[in-house]
């Protein structure tokens, strides 16, 4: 009876997975560009002002152009304050430079406001799968990465 009782052995399942990668990145270059606009102010106290100065009116090829202004102190021996300032925006521009043969924007066109970056150079930058080990990787130029990995899984069900 005590037979009767007793399961059968399972034999289960083992697995094994190892799965090697080798990831290599060359960045590719970026220009990033802003207009500015153009933009004139004045202001003042005890101030005479003859011709007020400012800024012409710009067109798809030209910025706009600063005019003087002519301005004098109002009441002599007076206290007085007298600020100017422009800021001439940027022209719009049509096309864009192509990339080089290297990956690289030779000559970008940029505005005011500009962040530009140039790219990774490989150099040496290389990876192996070998299938005695973990996988290598040799380090390249600027603006690169090489990550190399391995990964074990053992799994054992019942």
């Amino acid at each position: 009876m005590l037979l009767a009782s007793c399961t059968a052995a399972n034999a289960g399942e083992i697995r094994s997975t190892i799965v090697d990668s080798v990831q290599l990145t060359v960045d590719g270059p970026m220009v990033q560009s802003r207009r500015i606009g153009s933009q004139y102010s004045v202001s003042g106290t005890n101030i005479n002002v003859t011709t007020l100065g400012g800024l012409t009116i710009g067109s798809n090829t030209a910025p706009p152009a600063l005019t003087d202004g002519s301005y004098a102190v109002n009441t002599a021996g007076q206290a007085f304050t007298f600020s100017e300032s422009a800021t001439v925006g940027d022209v719009a521009v049509t096309t864009q430079s192509s990339l080089s043969s290297g990956g690289r924007i030779d000559t970008p066109n940029i505005y005011g406001d500009t962040t530009q970056y140039q790219g990774g150079t490989p150099g040496s930058l290389a990876g192996t799968l070998t299938t005695a080990g973990v996988p290598t990787v040799t380090a390249g130029g600027s603006g690169t990465t090489a990550i190399g990995q391995r990964t074990v899984e053992l799994s054992v069900f019942q």
